[in-house]
């Protein structure tokens, strides 16, 4: 328990060796209790009992890209690719914006077709119909040039997760012409440009021990990140991962817990992938430290077609239809659903690595 004590007083361990260790003892549940009543109590501090609501238009399920474990990659030759149109994105924002959203989520593969002149020009039409939102991209990487044309154009936030800050587990994960040293330029120009930035990885990935989990922590104290976004591994059966377990739910909240006391201002999702893997794991997300949620406002008629994973969640309360439900559900366990913006509570770049 001392290193956990430790940890939770100082908000950083010493090396990739100490999170290892804290990831074993996490296994002991008195260990797992103590750091998710921490973790819970710095997310009060910072933001109370709000659970803020992001709206996810998920625009484009074309990529370049051929990473092994993804069912949108290049080479998946099953998935129906689609692209929305600029008026079918605005009509996502319209209707989000009419049932109070007040930050959409772009996410889409890295599409050859999203050029600087034409997200920009979409991000500025976003703002113009909403002028008080919030517009948060998730494409992939690009160039630090192309970053700064997209933030001038109006982007807030960009969410761009490492997946594994290990290289040698990157390469288990991805093709040769990709690299792990692009990914992490990216989150660093991302940060320099003032976007809100988040950054973070799967749980349980082939291949993965505690030794990349605690790669990726080290990471995270480096970067501080303000969103962070960790889930399960999923498998997609038209990858080379198709057999290969899902990653432990029991870990990735234990997961969710530590990250909130590393950066203890984190924003920090319950994702679709826990809900996936459980029918309670939004709720236990939330539970270990999470804040954040993103239903869907995507076209019904693609969302079966945007599968990153097999047997995806996008309907009931992981939908933007179901967001009376899902209100309803947390405010039964004593959370306030907020559609406010939402933002990081201090300025960007503020470090937490020294005793709050």
């Amino acid at each position: 328990m001392d290193l956990a004590e430790r940890f939770v007083k100082n908000h950083k361990l010493a090396d990739r060796e100490e999170y290892r260790e804290l990831l074993k003892q996490s296994e002991d549940k008195e260990v797992a209790e103590y750091l998710r009543r921490e973790a819970v109590s710095l997310r009060k501090q910072y933001y109370g009992n709000k659970v803020y609501i992001r709206g996810l238009i998920e625009f484009t399920n074309y990529c370049k890209n051929n990473c092994y474990y993804c069912g949108i990659r290049r080479g998946s030759y099953r998935a129906v690719r689609y692209r929305l149109t600029r008026e079918e994105i605005l009509d996502c924002v319209k209707k989000g914006w009419t049932m109070g959203f007040r930050t959409f989520v772009l996410q889409g593969g890295e599409d050859p077709y999203l050029t600087d002149q034409w997200m920009a020009d979409l991000i500025r039409s976003i703002k113009e119909l909403c002028p008080d939102c919030a517009v948060t991209l998730s494409i992939g990487e690009r160039s630090l040039d192309s970053y700064r044309r997209l933030r001038e154009a109006g982007a807030d936030r960009y969410l761009l997760r490492h997946e594994t800050a290990d290289e040698k587990h990157y390469r288990c994960l991805h093709p040769e012409e990709m690299r792990l040293s692009v990914r992490k330029q990216c989150l660093r120009d991302l940060k320099s440009l003032g976007y809100q930035t988040g950054a973070g990885f799967m749980v349980g990935s082939p291949g993965q021990t505690y030794r990349e989990l605690a790669e990726d922590l080290r990471f995270l104290q480096e970067l501080q990140p303000e969103m962070a976004g960790l889930g399960p591994f999923l498998p997609h059966q038209d990858t080379r991962f198709a057999e290969e377990k899902a990653g432990s739910l029991e870990l990735t909240v234990r997961l969710l817990s530590i990250v909130r006391i590393l950066l203890p201002a984190v924003l920090l999702p319950a994702t679709t992938a826990l809900a996936t893997l459980d029918p309670a794991g939004r709720e236990k997300g939330l539970a270990a430290g999470a804040n954040v949620v993103m239903p869907n406002l995507s076209p019904l008629k693609n969302r079966k077609q945007y599968m990153l994973y097999d047997n995806k969640c996008c309907t009931g309360a992981e939908s933007a239809e179901g967001l009376s439900k899902l209100a309803k559900s947390l405010e039964e366990l004593g959370y306030e659903l907020s559609m406010e913006r939402g933002d990081y509570p201090f300025p960007i770049g503020t470090l937490f690595t020294d005793p709050i």
